[in-house]
């Protein structure tokens, strides 16, 4: 099975093809972005792009992405060229304890490239499916718009 993983054309062993995604990625690819939360698809934590599209990678099986394109928070920017969302999660202080910081980019992400002009209320519904336990959600938001306002140069 072969897939395109942050840029890199990549193998997955076939005895991997039922295994869930995630550990695919942390044990065999060796990233660490995606975190292992809930392992039901509930916390987000897990949260990869498959072909533009925000999935739950615990969800996800390995066989699921073949001929796919996946990004993971490692692949995202860099530190020479971070995405936006990344320089907005920085300028805003988003952190706090950082465990959903993964889903919480990535779920934005796929929100933004799906919706480049996501209104706050759609910007607040989908956030809102990615647990957040130290309440950082009023800056998560405010990183999100300001990301968009990176993203459409103004």
């Amino acid at each position: 099975m072969r897939a395109m993983v942050n840029g890199r054309d990549v193998e997955i062993p076939t005895d991997m093809a039922e295994e869930p995604l995630l550990f695919v990625l942390r044990d065999h690819f060796l990233l660490n972005g995606p975190k292992f939360g809930c392992g039901v698809g509930a916390c987000g934590a897990c949260t990869v792009l498959v072909d533009g599209e925000a999935l739950r990678a615990c969800l996800t099986s390995a066989a699921d992405i073949e001929g796919s394109t996946v990004v993971t928070l490692e692949g995202l920017g860099s530190p020479d060229r971070p995405h936006a969302l990344q320089t907005a999660w920085i300028d805003e202080s988003v952190p706090q304890c950082g465990y959903c910081q993964n889903g919480q980019i990535m779920t934005a992400a796929g929100l933004l490239k799906s919706q480049p002009d996501a209104s706050p209320a759609d910007i607040a519904d989908v956030m809102d499916q990615v647990v957040c336990r130290c309440g950082t959600q009023p800056r998560i938001r405010r990183a999100i718009l300001k990301a968009q306002r990176i993203m459409a140069g103004s």
